[in-house]
């Protein structure tokens, strides 16, 4: 393991992130600890969950209403296609 002091750690932090993302084991010495950089892969299935404290069932309770507000849209026709063209017209820039 290549050990660091925080200071080598901010000068060159690019440097020692991509070692860490190809797997290189890095670690940063923290007063009495080694603090280590590795590669997390985030996995979606759990994302909502760690990163708002939203459970599953939360999320499908707010994926069923965005969906029935989105047909509900859609039924009324409030819905449109954003392209460069239509945007353009929209903000009057055309």
């Amino acid at each position: 393991m290549k050990t660091l002091t925080i200071t080598d750690a901010k000068r060159n932090l690019a440097k020692w992130l991509q070692a860490a993302a190809r797997g290189e084991e890095i670690g940063i010495v923290a007063g009495a600890d080694v603090i280590a950089l590795r590669k997390v892969e985030v996995e979606s299935t759990d994302y909502a969950w760690r990163e708002y404290g939203v459970s599953q069932h939360e999320l499908a309770q707010v994926e069923k209403k965005l969906e029935t507000e989105y047909q509900r849209l859609k039924k009324r026709g409030q819905l449109m296609v954003v392209t460069p063209d239509n945007l353009k017209k929209k903000l009057g820039l055309e």
